[in-house]
């Protein structure tokens, strides 16, 4: 995939500003306060939202869009390595939680719904009911009418198998993105229009091209991290580029408006006005946001230099790549990408990164941003109420919501007046203040 921005004069001083290294680096998190007396006013004033769940400095999905996968293997051996530690052909797992894609429509040499065996769609469709599979990717280079769209939801439906989430593909009639992705799945009285159903079966939330290579999410915009010593040439043409992006969306580019907020999600509507909520995808790769995409190419993207960039700034993160373009369907990640995938383990265990699929930190960032925070203290203690309005954000996206409070050990949890019973407790964090949460609740590898 391809970004060919138009340069256009406008307001660039900003990302002039943000290119040094340390600019815009102070932390996001609320920091610690000076101690109150312990009165209803005042602890009331010192309960706030905590950006991140509990303990997590940073949150990251590894977005992988299936391309180019070979076969069942390739695509199974790989999940199984990323989301346990069963020993695997590439060594004992990782243990991560690292969601995929499928399409259904597609040439026969590669990977998808209609083209494996009854033993392969059995397999994913118990993946997508644990959230493994996570992602509709299209519906497919080979799907071009509304028929074909029809077809893999009724598939999926009549299964119990339910996606939020969409991602457009190279350039398949039935993506939604106008402006990169050539799309006509939104397009009223298209071949391929199928947005009306794909929006009934409950896609939420949509990805239509738009890739940053800029480091995390939902902090200020910084391009200083993309500069690489190593490699100054093509580093640098991969800032330009980036820097071009926000001078387009400070001109007003449609095309770039997510680059300048550096949101992880905005609401918007489709070209037949239903209301999505868009992501961007970002690849901090010194070579752009094209580059080292692959099984291979991780472990040049999830460097120690990177993560430790990510937990520094205290970003969201959702990685665009494509693990199923392997070297070999046996064995699909070299000793490079096992190390980084290994290191991006150890930070988890440590508290440092949550690590989790696309549709989980979608739902979490949708909830956290549409939350609204209230409490009430008296003498039988402290009461934390969080209304979470929004009819599209369920109540698995509450999972992990985290509040400050002055006293962890006894202040109590409703969300949308339900009382959260087995409310988590939590010592300080890194600023000092306890917080109580909503548990996190890790997905649950199936029997394949």
């Amino acid at each position: 995939m391809t970004e060919s921005p138009e340069i256009s004069i406008g307001d660039w001083a900003t990302d002039v500003a943000l290119l040094s290294p340390g600019a815009a680096n102070a932390p996001t998190l609320a920091q610690p306060q000076s101690p109150a007396a312990d009165n209803p006013a005042h602890q009331a004033a010192r309960v706030t939202l905590r950006r991140l769940p509990y303990p997590y400095r940073a949150m990251l999905a590894i977005a992988s869009d299936l391309d180019e996968t070979p076969d069942r293997l390739a695509y199974l051996e790989s999940m199984r390595y990323l989301n346990t530690t069963e020993t695997t052909s590439a060594g004992t797992g990782v243990g991560l939680e690292v969601g995929n894609s499928i399409y259904f429509d597609m040439a026969p040499d590669q990977f998808a719904y209609w083209n494996t065996d009854d033993a392969g769609r059995a397999a994913i469709r118990a993946l997508i009911q644990t959230g493994h599979v996570d992602v509709l990717h299209s519906f497919g280079d080979l799907a071009t009418t509304r028929a074909h769209a029809a077809r893999a939801l009724d598939e999926l439906s009549r299964h119990g198998c339910h996606l939020a989430v969409w991602v457009d593909h190279a350039v398949a009639p039935t993506n939604f993105g106008a402006d990169i992705m050539a799309g006509q799945g939104d397009a009223v009285g298209s071949a391929a229009y199928h947005a009306d159903l794909t929006c009934a079966y409950g896609i939420r939330f949509v990805w239509r091209g738009r890739v940053t290579s800029v480091l995390g999410q939902d902090i200020p915009r910084q391009l200083g991290g993309i500069f690489d010593r190593d490699h100054p040439l093509s580093s640098i043409e991969t800032l330009g580029r980036e820097f071009v992006k926000g001078v387009c969306a400070r001109a007003g580019s449609g095309k770039y408006a997510m680059h300048a907020p550096n949101a992880t999600l905005r609401r918007t509507r489709l070209r037949d006005d239903r209301e999505v909520w868009e992501f961007l995808r970002c690849n901090p790769h010194w070579g752009g946001v094209s580059s080292a995409e692959t099984a291979a190419g991780i472990g040049d993207v999830l460097t120690p230099a990177m993560l430790d960039r990510l937990v520094a700034r205290e970003g969201v993160a959702i990685l665009y790549t494509h693990l199923g373009k392997v070297a070999r369907a046996d064995s699909p990640f070299p000793p490079r990408s096992r190390s980084a995938l290994q290191d991006l383990a150890a930070r988890r265990d440590a508290g440092a990164i949550l690590v989790t699929t696309t549709r989980r930190v979608l739902g979490y960032r949708a909830a956290s941003e549409n939350a609204r925070l209230s409490s009430t203290s008296n003498d039988t203690g402290l009461q934390v109420d969080l209304a979470v309005p929004d009819a599209t954000v369920g109540s698995a996206d509450w999972q992990g919501l985290s509040v400050y409070v002055p006293d962890s050990a006894t202040a109590r949890l409703r969300v949308n007046g339900q009382d959260v019973p087995d409310v988590r407790r939590n010592p300080p964090d890194h600023t000092g203040r306890p917080s109580v949460s909503i548990p996190w609740v890790p997905l649950e590898w199936p029997a394949l």
